[in-house]
């Protein structure tokens, strides 16, 4: 499962690097494009922090498979 979650923020963060180069290069990006950056920078954290449950879960000696991703009110929330 871990590997699939490192697989799908792979992805995520390749598609997040090809539209911040392009607003690089194209000085910007249209509203669709940042909105599919903002989505991807949600899911992002969806991801990490489904990985940093996994982890705890482990290393609590508790089941990682009862690990669940959190909604993005949930995520998006949190005091760094």
């Amino acid at each position: 499962m871990d590997e699939t979650i490192h697989q799908r923020i792979n992805g995520l963060a390749s598609e997040e690097e090809e539209l911040w180069g392009k607003a690089s290069a194209a000085g910007g990006l249209d509203e669709s494009e940042r909105e599919r950056l903002a989505a991807l920078q949600v899911e992002l954290d969806q991801a990490y922090d489904l990985l940093r449950q996994r982890d705890a879960k482990r290393s609590a000696g508790l089941d990682p498979d009862e690990a669940q991703e959190r909604p993005p009110r949930v995520v998006e929330n949190y005091e760094q």
